[in-house]
This record gives C-alpha cells, structure tokens and sequence, in this order.
C-alpha cells in the first residue's frame, strides 16, 4: 500500500548529486568503488573523529560534503566481511531504505571489501529495499498534519555493481517474491469489515492474471461435500463462508503437486466461548496463514517456478449470534469422523480438518504444508522469533527447518505423539476439539494430524510471527507476511524442475 522506490542497476561510476550509500566493512574501510567517490575522502577523515569503525548496524553521514553536488554521504557499517550472507545483504538494504528520509535520487554501492558482492547479493540489497521500504497506509487521509494524498514521488535507487546486467536478471525473481511478501502483508493488515471471507476470495480470484487457476467454492458446494467442520464455524457470521483453491502449473503434467493449506479466519470473536475485549482488534489478524499462502502461491506464478503448486484456504468469520455453534455440538467432518466442539474459540482447526482432507483426497500431493495462527500456547513456548512446525515425516520437517535457517523466518520442532492424540478423544465422538490446559499446541497439532492420512504433512504454528510480531531490519509492518520467503526457498531448494 506504501509507496514503494523504484530500483534499477548500472555499472559503478561516480554519483554526480543526490544521496549515496556506500558500505564499510569492520577493518578494512570502504571499498575500492567506494573510495573512487571523490567525496568520500570525507567519510574517511570523518571515521575516526565520529569512532566510525564499520562495525554491524552503525552508520556514519555526511551532509553537503564538499568536492560535489551530493546532498548527503552516508557510510553503513556491515561488519566483519566474512559473516555477509544472504540475510545479511537484505538487512543492508532495509538499513538503506530506513536511512532514505526525503531523498529523490539515490545512489548504492554494493560493494565491500573482502566479501563476495555479485549479481546475488546486489538483489538481495534491494530486495531488502523494498521489504522495508512498506507499509499500510491505505486509509490515512492526513499524515503529520497534512494531506496524505499529496504523495510525494517515490525514491529512484540506483545500486551499482559490476554486473548489473546480472543483478536486474537475479532480482527479477526475488522481485517477485518480495510481491509475494507484500501481498501477504496488505492481506492481514486491512480491517475485518473490509476484508471478510468474500472479498478475500475476490482477491485471490486476481491471481488468475499471474496464470493460477483459481476456483472457489461456496457454502452450498462445501454442504454437498460434508464439510461440516468448517461450516459450523461459519454459521454465525451472515458473511458466507469459502474455500479458496489456487493451483500453480509451472511443472511436467504428471508430476503431483506440492499443497500449501491456509487458516483464514477472517476475524474470531472466538464465538459463543468468547474472547476477551482486550486486543480482540488483533483477530482481523487470524486469516495470517491464508495469507501467507495467497502470497507464496503469488510468488511462484510471478517467478514462473517450475513446480506444480496447489493453495487451498478456508475462508470463514467466526462471528456470535443466535445461529452461531454451542460448546457441546457435534458436527461431522468431510472425512466421516465426528467432532465434539468444546470451545468454539478452537476453530482454525475445525476449519483446517475439512481443508486438509479435501487436499489430499483431490491432489493427493507430495506433500502438504498447513500454515495457521492457532495457538496463543505457541507464543508461551517459543516467543514470537520462532514458529512452531509438527510433523509426521523427517526429510520434510528438516527441509523446512534448513528453510527457515536461511531466510531467517525460523522454525523449532515441537513433538507429536500417542500420549498427545488420546487427550483429543471423546466419550460422544470421534474426538474433541480440546484437550486440557497443558501442551495445548501441541494438542492442536496432534488433532489436525488425524485428517492427512498418510501424506507427508507438516503444521505451522504461525501465531507469534505472522502479526504484531517485533519490528526488525526488513520489516516495520503489523502484519510480517510470514512465511512466504521460508516456503518459496523449501520449494526452490528441493522440489522444481
């Protein structure tokens, strides 16, 4: 929603006006690129005077140096050189972008003394850029005092680096997923009244212009195919109820797909077993895994990757009137199995048993990945720098572990097991939708794995991380879009072509 700078690579040359950036390395100053701007002689004699060494997350400015017609100089400290990796060139490009202020014409010099500095890492700065560079500003009228739609033009960067050619090439599709991230970001960040299960489903019906095949289903063809779980929870909200199926057809025709399955929980009172008011504004929020995959599922259909994707979400609004599901209900699930509801505040999981068994009855995929905030019991156990990932099977649950460590949207395996599973058992039906104070997280998880079967599966506990999780280099929004990058690196890195 924000506006964002518009971003293109040349060949190193010396910047003429507007703001540079150059970076610093611990220990071995400014590169040879760098250096080649003649004002940044004043950068090195400022250093020492300001105990600028080029350590991590420090910066140094110069306004109006002389000896050009720059308006500002401005040294980042990256550290030690060695440590650059990956996340470390996205952070760098979020430092950029938080040091923009009013600037018009930028300059970047991505290169650093003693690091690897190529087309990767000059895409991976200004993806950085523009993850930052966001925010949701959609329904502001006025901003500080003035009118808000007198915008002001966005940033024109310019990141220079040896090979621009192959940077723009690289960036191109790490542009795509930053989409992806922001797509994901505006959907949990828009109100409950503006975004409910409908208008989500509109939304995703867009996708179809990226070449996704999208279908949505309706209540009466949900009814016909005994999706009782899910509907129950729906039936207090007049806002009709949806399930949202995106498929991606980037790989050979016979190959399955790999299945990504989202909580879209619109927004949840908690129903009839009703929250507290206190932060009950954050559940607009409760649709962060639906989100996250509408991103992913953007992502790779605008990078055209070569894998067969299927994104199914459940879209409801758990809403309170005289309709709405009593504690003591027993609904039947699509898979035949029937639920005691004991808490209508347990919903994402009601919603995800009957998204989950229609997933790997119709696609029978290689696997699937479910994404839900589902417990506040998640954020007890782990904080909200880590989500909680279950599994049924090893290979998948390290490859998203391996994910997450490189994208630095981080995972920590929790346990499932038969001692979990028989909390969940019920005197008057199949089982119950709780199952006691204690491992409560764990309990959930355990609950959504009786409706996979035998399919390699794996839940993602997004509670902590997908909304009001703590501001970092890359992100200053309420909604983070969670997710996204972690699962389009699970799928580049072992699952296309």
């Amino acid at each position: 929603m924000s506006v964002q700078p518009s971003i293109s690579f040349a060949r190193f040359a010396v910047p003429r006006k507007g703001t540079v950036f150059v970076l610093s390395a611990e220990g071995a100053g400014l590169s040879e690129a760098a250096s080649a701007c003649d004002p940044a002689r004043t950068l090195e004699r400022a250093a020492p005077v300001a105990d600028f060494t080029g350590k991590g997350g420090t910066s140094l400015e110069v306004l109006a140096p002389e000896g050009g017609g720059l308006d500002r100089l401005v040294a980042l400290g990256v550290g030690k050189a060695s440590a650059l990796d990956e996340y470390a060139w996205l952070k760098l490009g979020g430092a950029v972008a938080a040091g923009l202020r009013k600037a018009s014409d930028v300059a970047v010099v991505a290169d650093v003394p003693g690091a690897e500095a190529g087309p990767a890492q000059a895409a991976g700065l200004a993806a950085g850029i523009l993850l930052r560079s966001y925010s949701f500003d959609k329904y502001k009228t006025r901003n500080n005092g003035t009118d808000a739609k007198d915008e002001r033009k966005p940033a024109r960067i310019t990141i220079h680096t040896a090979d621009p050619a192959a940077a723009k090439k690289a960036f191109a599709e790490i542009e795509a997923v930053v989409g992806g991230v922001l797509v994901a970001r505006d959907l949990v960040n828009e109100p409950a009244n503006a975004l409910g299960p409908v208008e989500f489903a509109a939304r995703i019906k867009e996708m179809e212009a990226l070449g996704v095949s999208v279908e949505i289903l309706t209540e009466k063809e949900m009814k016909k195919l005994g999706m009782g779980s899910l509907l129950g929870v729906a039936q207090g909200s007049p806002r009709g109820a949806r399930l949202a199926v995106m498929q991606w057809k980037g790989g050979k025709a016979k190959d399955k797909p790999v299945a990504f399955v989202g909580k879209g929980v619109t927004f949840d009172t908690g129903g009839n077993s009703m929250k507290t008011a206190s932060g009950m504004e954050d559940m607009k929020g409760d649709m962060g895994g639906a989100a996250a995959v509408t991103g992913l599922i953007h992502a790779l259909a605008g990078r055209k990757a070569k894998v067969n994707a299927v994104g199914l979400v459940g879209l409801v609004e758990n809403a309170v009137d005289g309709h709405s599901q009593r504690p003591g209900d027993i609904v039947t699930s699509m898979s035949g199995q029937t639920i005691e509801v004991l808490n209508t505040d347990a919903e994402g999981r009601l919603v995800l048993a009957d998204v989950l068994w229609y997933c790997q009855d119709r696609f029978q995929p290689k696997f699937m990945v479910n994404l839900a905030t589902l417990t506040g019991a998640i954020m007890v156990a782990l904080g909200q720098h880590y989500a909680g990932l279950f599994s049924n099977n090893d290979d998948l649950a390290g490859r998203l572990v391996s994910a997450g460590q490189a994208t630095q949207e981080r995972l920590w395996r929790m346990p499932l097991g038969p001692e979990f599973d028989k909390l969940i058992d019920s005197k008057n039906a199949d089982m119950k939708n709780i199952g006691g104070r204690f491992g409560s997280a764990i309990v959930a998880a355990q609950f959504l794995q009786r409706f996979v079967n035998d399919t390699p599966w794996a839940h993602l506990d997004i509670a902590g991380t997908a909304l009001a999780a703590p501001a970092n280099e890359i992100n200053q929004s309420w909604g983070s879009g969670f997710g996204v990058r972690l699962l389009d690196r699970l799928v580049r890195d072992n699952y296309e072509g």
